[in-house]
């Protein structure tokens, strides 16, 4: 553990997913603070909490600074081992679950795990079948299967398509196909004649020239396809055919996929197919 580096501790006792969002959403506020964050999942039984207040208390002693534990574990029980750490606390369920108990005038059932559990096949189903479909879909792969998708993301290679895709799926159940613009495809500033029909579906990627080069040199190091002058051209080119078509478009340069994919989906008026 690096001295003088906070570390923060994202802990539930299930997949972690929940407060892990909410931890790098709060500390994003804060991004003059240099914070170590780590997820500690499935934190569910009195021998797990013991390892935890350890690891608690070696980042405490190693960095010299007072840990945050952010966490949303149900069991009273294991909240209250929590609070015997030297960490400050900040506890979803406790700040949350108060004021709910008391307009609906019972105790929450404090069950692990309810909100990732499987309980509705349907809706797991189409997360899966989305998921399918992005993947079978990807790279413009199967055109013929365009007119059953919710969105159509077009850009250039490495511009973060496939990624807002299998989240899009993933995380909202939408049909999400993606389309690369090729040079080929650049000799022209209009839409390829392909994605015409889909005008309605279509939404843009773009990205800054100077990080395409960077990605693409991880990929084909020294290659014209990484050059600087070959992504100022492409992402040119592009632009230019997005606006003359007039499909949205969002640059994905400094938004993580999360923030793509909300973001598109606000911007193109699309809404999650599973909750």
């Amino acid at each position: 553990m690096a001295k003088d580096k906070r570390t923060a501790f994202f802990i539930s006792d299930g997949t972690g997913l929940t407060v892990e969002a909410i931890g790098h959403s709060l500390l994003a506020q804060f991004q003059d603070q240099h914070v170590e964050q780590v997820t500690l999942p499935y934190i569910d039984s009195t021998e797990k909490v013991q390892q935890a207040l350890q690891r608690i208390e070696k980042a405490a002693r190693e960095s010299g600074l007072q840990p945050i534990i952010i966490t949303s574990i149900v069991s009273d029980k294991i909240r209250d081992q929590l609070h015997q750490s030297p960490a400050l606390m900040l506890d979803i369920f406790e700040n949350y679950l108060t004021p709910l108990a008391n307009l609906f005038g019972r105790d929450p059932a404090q069950t692990v795990n309810v909100s990732h559990g499987i309980a509705d096949n349907r809706r797991y189903s189409e997360r899966i079948d989305a998921v399918h479909f992005a993947i079978d879909n990807d790279d413009g792969r199967r055109i013929s299967e365009f007119e059953q998708a919710d969105v159509i993301l077009l850009g250039v290679s490495r511009s973060g398509k496939t990624p807002t895709c299998l989240y899009l799926a993933l995380q909202f159940g939408l049909r999400a196909a993606n389309y690369p613009i090729t040079e080929e495809d650049m000799d022209s500033t209009t839409l390829p004649k392909i994605l015409r029909p889909y005008r309605q579906k279509l939404f843009g990627l773009t990205i800054k020239p100077e990080r395409l080069m960077q990605i693409r040199q991880e990929r084909r190091a020294n290659s014209r396809y990484a050059s600087k002058e070959q992504c100022e051209f492409e992402v040119r080119q592009v632009e230019q055919m997005l606006r003359r078509a007039q499909v949205p478009f969002l640059n994905a340069t400094q938004l993580s996929v999360e923030e793509l994919a909300t973001r598109l989906m606000s911007q193109a008026g699309i809404e999650r197919r599973i909750d």
